[in-house]
């Protein structure tokens, strides 16, 4: 195995696990899950069939991750944040044919306790705050939070907060980085 498991944790056949996991206590990775690289799952974790994390995904404590979630490289889910896959579950009627796709972009971070509804997307590098409960698309960049949750500023490829000047320019404190927004949309300037 290129991979640790913690000895409590399931490992179903039929699913993919790459190069240097690591799988703790009480976790269960059900069949044709895919889980990338560098990946590490925590305590008390569900991966449902289907489901696909991409490289150095962090998957804190107490974390189900149903069917029809993606999860692309360097994401961060916070511990005991939800995913849905059903917009109407009822105990008695049958619905996995209806589950909704959720995309999580690269280098996303969703904080503990958040919940995000299905069927909505979050943009790359967007940073949903603990406990927000997300109902619409998330996009690139953005810093969201509150029930449900509203978009209150824009985060840099690091987890800052951009203080953006009158022309829509931020720098991040830790990288440098520089930001300008446009039409809404927030765009990293890449150096020559």
């Amino acid at each position: 195995m290129d991979y640790f498991c913690h000895e409590t944790a399931v490992i179903d056949e039929g699913c993919t696990i790459g190069k240097g996991v690591k799988i703790w206590h009480f976790t269960h990775i059900m069949p044709r899950s895919e889980i990338g690289e560098g990946c590490v799952i925590g305590q008390n974790c569900v991966i449902f069939p289907e489901v696909v994390l991409g490289k150095n995904v962090k998957v804190q404590n107490n974390i189900s991750i149903y069917t029809g979630v993606t999860c692309e490289d360097d994401v961060f889910l916070g511990p005991s944040m939800v995913f849905t896959n059903v917009i109407n579950p009822r105990s008695a009627i049958i619905r996995k044919d209806e589950f909704m796709k959720t995309n999580v972009a690269k280098g996303v971070t969703i904080g503990a306790n958040a919940t995000i509804i299905c069927g909505n997307d979050l943009g790359e590098y967007s940073f949903v705050g603990a406990g927000a409960v997300v109902n619409k698309d998330v996009p690139p960049y953005a810093l969201v939070v509150g029930n449900p949750a509203k978009q209150i500023g824009w985060m840099s490829e690091y987890g800052h907060k951009l203080e953006l000047d009158e022309d829509g320019m931020g720098t991040c404190p830790e990288s440098g980085e520089e930001y300008q927004l446009e039409n809404n949309k927030l765009l990293k300037i890449e150096k020559a």
